[in-house]
């Protein structure tokens, strides 16, 4: 079993190698990365509007409106920050100017958008509108983030493309830096706007609308409620980890997209008053983290437990050095410390929790018991309380945490047992080896 495992990961490692260091999809695994702070936020004033107290939407409804604007221009835009921060990261990658890049890819994803032109009307709190143009958001949310992906990436390949032709307005010698970059961004500007600009407004070519269509078969399998889509995600993810690769930065580029648009899309339309049991993504990111990978990839934290109580020294100690990270959803000290990274007797059980976790989870949502998550907290929240904040403070949902940590148990407890046997069997040999020598 060993070293099949090994076989595979040599076949293997040099594709998710290649996958994980290509530039596009780097760029954009660190651009939606570095928007975590405004999608967090974000989801904060939604739980601010929906605290599940008597009389609580009373006595904030004079607020509402003005407590919903922070969520719609962090979470609500979220492409437009994403064309940014993804243009940047791929333009620092050709060695470009990471903020011309940046402006460049949000250039192209506003150009994406056709401007509501209104002659007259009034707005949702009754007000006259003034004629003019109008960008409509929801385009530049979750709807548009595979939009604002592509977009992004074209412009910055446009703008690296005119530098490497010599396409640009060079300026004399002693002309501030600032300046001379500014006019060197003229020409691939006007490139970009004429790219985007001309398929939108004359031919009325629609990339969001065309992705849309393209993506939303996978979308639904890997986000929606396709229970298999679910299980292949876990399954990959873990089997990665069990092979020493890390799975999330191989398949992170991938998924994540597909994450931050579910779970995006879930709390747009909860906050515009859909109930959080009627949402259309059941396997959001927050479902494995809360759920399936409780204490980090592989549900780990039940592992940490046993190790608490083994009677051996060393994965007591582990146990005890490991158990505050596992808690906070940080497992790397154990993966690397038992290991399990090339470890059969702990690959097993690593892949299997998950995937049993899945489907209980998925279960218990199918059936109606317990919703759908809402919101993003950060990744590092316990369980029991990520899951209760995600969820509208439903209570199934809290026990569920439970629920699956003794499932985890359950599972993880004979392999633990065959595994403790051969680690105190080396610590005696370990003894009787130095005992030896001091005769």
């Amino acid at each position: 079993m060993e070293k099949l495992l090994e076989r595979f990961a040599l076949k293997i490692l040099p594709i998710a190698n290649a996958i994980g260091q290509q530039r596009h999809l780097q760029a954009v695994r660190n651009g939606l990365i570095s928007i975590l702070p405004l999608t967090i936020i974000g989801s904060f004033f939604v739980i601010l509007l929906n605290v599940p107290i008597a009389g609580y939407a009373e006595m904030i409804a004079p607020f509402s409106a003005a407590l919903d604007i922070p969520f719609r221009y962090t979470v609500g835009i979220m492409a437009l920050y994403s064309a940014f921060t993804i243009g940047s990261f791929l333009g620092k990658s050709y060695k470009l100017d990471g903020v011309t890049s940046g402006f460049l890819s949000m250039l192209a994803t506003i150009l994406m958008v056709v401007p509501i032109n209104l002659k007259e009307g009034i707005d949702t709190a009754g007000n006259a509108v003034n004629a003019g143009r109008y960008i409509p958001i929801a385009p530049l949310s979750s709807q548009g983030l595979f939009g604002a992906i592509v977009a992004s990436l074209l412009a910055v390949e446009i703008y690296r493309f005119t530098k490497e032709r010599k396409l640009e307005i060079k300026m004399p010698d002693g002309v501030p830096p600032v300046v001379s970059s500014s006019f060197a961004a003229l020409l691939p500007t006007l490139f970009i706007v004429l790219v985007f600009w001309i398929p939108r407004h004359f031919f009325d070519f629609d990339l969001n609308g065309v992705l849309t269509v393209l993506i939303s078969p996978l979308k639904t399998f890997l986000t929606g409620n396709n229970l298999l889509g679910g299980l292949l995600t876990q399954f990959m993810i873990c089997l990665f980890w069990a092979m020493g690769i890390h799975g999330h930065a191989v398949l992170g580029p991938i998924i994540r997209p597909f994450w931050d648009q579910a779970i995006i899309e879930n709390a747009d339309l909860f906050q515009g008053g859909m109930s959080a049991f009627q949402l259309p993504n059941i396997f959001t990111e927050q479902f494995y983290q809360w759920y399936a990978q409780m204490g980090g990839t592989g549900a780990t934290l039940a592992l940490c437990f046993l190790f608490l109580f083994s009677k051996s020294s060393y994965l007591k100690q582990l146990g005890k050095l490991s158990i505050l990270p596992g808690i906070f959803n940080i497992n790397e000290p154990l993966i690397f410390g038992a290991p399990i990274v090339m470890n059969p007797l702990l690959a097993v059980p690593f892949i299997l929790v998950p995937i049993v976790n899945t489907i209980l989870i998925y279960i218990v949502t199918i059936l109606g018991w317990m919703p759908r998550m809402m919101v993003k907290p950060p990744f590092t929240l316990p369980a029991p309380f990520g899951a209760l904040v995600t969820s509208n403070w439903n209570i199934v949902a809290f026990i569920m945490v439970f629920v699956c940590f003794i499932a985890s148990l359950a599972i993880y407890y004979p392999f633990f047992k065959l595994f403790e046997k051969n680690q105190l069997k080396q610590e005696a040999d370990t003894v009787a080896q130095a005992n030896m020598m001091e005769v």
